[in-house]
């Protein structure tokens, strides 16, 4: 299981850097359709890895918490701690 959840994070944070990367580029040519495209794509891809890492593993941040009847973003390890 830490395996796939360090597999996970590293593949999240790849097409993190990807969005980061291709905002700056889009700063400076915002009609460039290519890389509107490529956005997009590595977008749709974050939410669903994002979604997939919440589900299995917890939220990433307070903004992916699953709000249940307790403010679920206390339980288990925080996302930096690592396995415990």
């Amino acid at each position: 299981m830490a395996d796939n959840k360090s597999r996970l994070f590293a593949e999240l944070q790849q097409v993190s850097f990807v969005l980061e990367d291709l905002n700056l580029y889009l700063d400076t040519h915002p009609e460039d359709a290519s890389a509107l495209r490529y956005y997009k794509h590595y977008q749709q891809l974050r939410q669903q890895l994002l979604e997939q890492y919440t589900m299995e593993f917890g939220p990433i941040t307070a903004d992916n918490v699953n709000i249940k009847n307790t403010w679920t973003w206390v339980e288990g390890p925080w996302p930096w701690e690592g396995e415990m």
